[in-house]
């Protein structure tokens, strides 16, 4: 199936799609639960002629198609497809890296290969198709089709106001964008398997910050503020979990929420720190769920 990545998804893209998503899922089908799907039936509630490729060998399988088959039956387009990676890589700055890798050649360190090679295949669907690459753990909130070119901000310096850390987490580019080329050539030539998101949000931060004052670069991209995507930090994602247990508790909840039908698109759940936790009734994260499913299966078991 991995020969025929590019042209079932240009087959599928191909059908009319006003947005263009793509996310990856590197994890057994298995572990792809009623969270990541609550996930993706809000990008649908808010996109609903949207195409989805989520990238994944063990979601382009009888049980992948299985989980799927709710949005499916909906009528929502998805598709979860092998990534050819030589073909993927082929032409673009990361293929002679990805070549000594297959020969043995490149150490991949102690961090799994697959999580690495999910931050490169991010930014090579991008560069080849075009659209918006999402974790699978998000909420999306509200219609992201007016974005163009930008990444996001998790936090700011506090006394300068200016970015201190981007993510990769969501990024929204036109095809062949200059800039996921040089985030490409970064990941080729200064890979390193051993060190926790150097090849991910750090390295979309490093080369931002090299190329944002080169004259020529500020128009091509814009940097969105926390708010858009990261309005909570993965220290304080823990609060967004809890039942309130009193009014002022239940104050602070209509407060968030209200704060979040503002500017932010979609709220990240840092699934690395949220992952055990359980989504009580009455929450900043049950209300989210519940106000932007389409299904709204297991909100609370999930």
């Amino acid at each position: 199936t991995t020969r025929k990545f590019h042209s079932r998804v240009t087959r599928f893209l191909g059908q009319g799609c006003p947005s263009q998503f793509f996310m990856t899922w590197i994890s057994p089908a298995s572990s792809f639960g009623s969270r990541e799907l609550l996930g993706i039936e809000s990008l649908f509630r808010a996109h609903p002629k949207g195409c989805l490729v989520i990238v994944s060998r063990t979601m382009d399988s009888r049980r992948g198609r299985k989980i799927l088959k709710p949005m499916t039956d909906l009528g929502f387009k998805v598709l979860a497809a092998t990534p050819d990676l030589p073909q993927l890589l082929r032409r673009t700055p990361a293929e002679a890296w990805f070549d000594e890798l297959r020969k043995g050649n490149k150490d991949p360190g102690e961090i799994p290969l697959a999580q690495n090679l999910s931050n490169l295949i991010r930014l090579a669907v991008l560069y080849r198709y075009g659209g918006v690459y999402l974790d699978t753990d998000f909420i999306i909130l509200k219609d992201m089709s007016s974005l163009r070119n930008c990444i996001g901000a998790q936090s700011v310096d506090l006394v300068s106001g200016n970015w201190s850390r981007l993510n990769n987490a969501v990024m929204v580019f036109d095809r062949h964008h200059l800039l996921l080329y040089k985030f490409m050539q970064e990941f080729a030539l200064t890979f390193d398997g051993n060190k926790w998101g150097h090849n991910g949000p750090y390295l979309v931060s490093r080369v931002v910050e090299r190329v944002k004052s080169r004259t020529g670069y500020g128009g091509r991209f814009s940097v969105m503020s926390p708010v858009a995507f990261y309005p909570v930090g993965w220290t304080h994602i823990g609060g967004l979990f809890k039942s309130p247990e009193n009014r002022g508790d239940a104050r602070w909840v209509e407060a968030k929420i209200a704060q979040l039908s503002g500017d932010t698109y979609g709220v990240h759940l840092w699934n690395k720190q949220s992952r055990g936790l359980r989504i009580e009734e009455g929450s900043v994260v049950a209300r989210l769920i519940s106000d932007n499913c389409v299904i709204c299966r297991s909100i609370y078991s999930s």
